[in-house]
């Protein structure tokens, strides 16, 4: 995006993420944005290139904006999770994960979205253009973890990545109502999740 400023910067944003957040990329509308956002076709192109390059953007102001989110939270957390397994690493990262939605809920919306996305041209392109790989990071806990004996031994590692990256994404199809994403309840509702996960994975 060209950094010169324009008047209505924030409206387009604000109507990108609505759209971003209630439909997938392919069937998001460019000409709805613009619309929403009361700006001309002229003013959108002269900052961004197209549809796709507006959508990375929200992308990665998103990453941003959890990472800096994230970075100011995890000292105050580390310290108790030190020496635990892997499941009560998941609950630190989850209360964190909570906390980060319920600041930004549209950016936590915008990034459940994305996942949904695995298997389609734009999931490749925003996770070339975002560089961070947190399929990585899951499978290198995960290896640590079976290091330490943290699972059961029956499952193989490829079925632990697959089955906790699945049980992680859909979270928000099994708790989904307003009451949900209260802060406490979320929190709550996610460690049950986790301790379910430890019942059946875990040693």
């Amino acid at each position: 995006m060209k950094e010169k400023f324009f008047e209505r910067k924030a409206e387009l944003l604000e109507a990108a993420l609505e759209e971003f957040i209630s439909k997938n990329y392919e069937n998001a509308s460019l000409n709805n944005i613009i619309k929403n956002a009361e700006i001309s076709k002229g003013t959108f192109y002269y900052h961004f290139q197209d549809k796709q390059a507006l959508y990375l953007f929200l992308l990665e102001s998103s990453a941003k904006t959890k990472w800096e989110f994230v970075s100011s939270r995890i000292d105050g957390y580390t310290e108790a999770y030190e020496g635990k397994d892997i499941f009560e690493k998941f609950k630190m990262q989850a209360r964190i994960g909570a906390e980060f939605a319920v600041a930004f809920p549209k950016f936590y919306r915008l990034s459940k979205m994305f996942t949904r996305e695995k298997g389609n041209k734009i999931y490749d392109i925003a996770k070339s253009v975002l560089g961070s790989d947190t399929e990585k990071l899951l499978e290198e806990m995960i290896d640590k973890a079976i290091e330490n004996g943290d699972f059961k031994k029956e499952f193989s590692k490829e079925f632990i990545v697959k089955t906790i990256s699945y049980l992680f994404i859909h979270f928000d199809e099994i708790f989904y109502r307003p009451e949900d994403f209260e802060l406490e309840k979320m929190i709550e509702n996610l460690d049950c999740y986790v301790d379910f996960m430890k019942g059946g994975l875990g040693k």
